[in-house]
């Protein structure tokens, strides 16, 4: 994983109503260190809608959680070419962290529309955002390695958020 990049496996408890689950402790540190939660955000999208490229430079960190459906969530980084792609969905929840100055998108995958919880470590400035946008088929994102692999075949290629998951 890019430096920074994490993922934190939430425990569901379930029970005959259903189940309940934690979602953000002040006091996980494994997956927070030292920061905490500024704001709190809700994204819901249709089935293969890509939200993508973005950036924070000043020192915003986003946390995903897909609450319903599933979603792939990658980041970029400019400098060594590497590229992390998380697939994370309803049926295992997880945290998933990244620190805002990795170039970063989601796509919601499957026939489902997706819905995410996601948390933020600085408030949104209306007026002066921190956030610096690509297109979403950006040719100039070509990963050298894929989830610290140099072999994956979309390695060298132009990102494709639409690769078939199969081959």
């Amino acid at each position: 994983m890019l430096d920074g990049v994490k993922t934190f496996e939430l425990k569901k408890i379930p029970d005959e109503r259903g189940f309940f689950c934690e979602i953000f402790r002040q006091d996980w540190k494994e997956i927070l260190g030292d920061e905490w939660i500024a704001q709190a955000n809700l994204s819901y999208s249709y089935p293969n809608i890509v939200r993508a490229w973005h950036r924070h430079l000043r020192g915003q960190t986003d946390y995903f959680i897909v609450v319903k459906g599933a979603m792939k969530i990658c980041a970029y980084d400019d400098k060594t070419k590497e590229l992390d792609e998380i697939v994370a969905s309803e049926h295992k929840l997880q945290i998933v962290r990244i620190p805002g100055h990795y170039w970063h998108g989601t796509k919601t995958i499957g026939n489902n529309p997706s819905l995410t919880i996601y948390f933020v470590s600085k408030l949104y400035n209306y007026k002066n955002p921190d956030e610096e946008r690509r297109p979403w088929n950006d040719k100039n994102i070509i990963p050298e390695s894929l989830n610290g692999k140099k072999d994956d075949p979309r390695v060298g290629k132009p990102w494709d958020w639409f690769y078939p998951p199969h081959k």
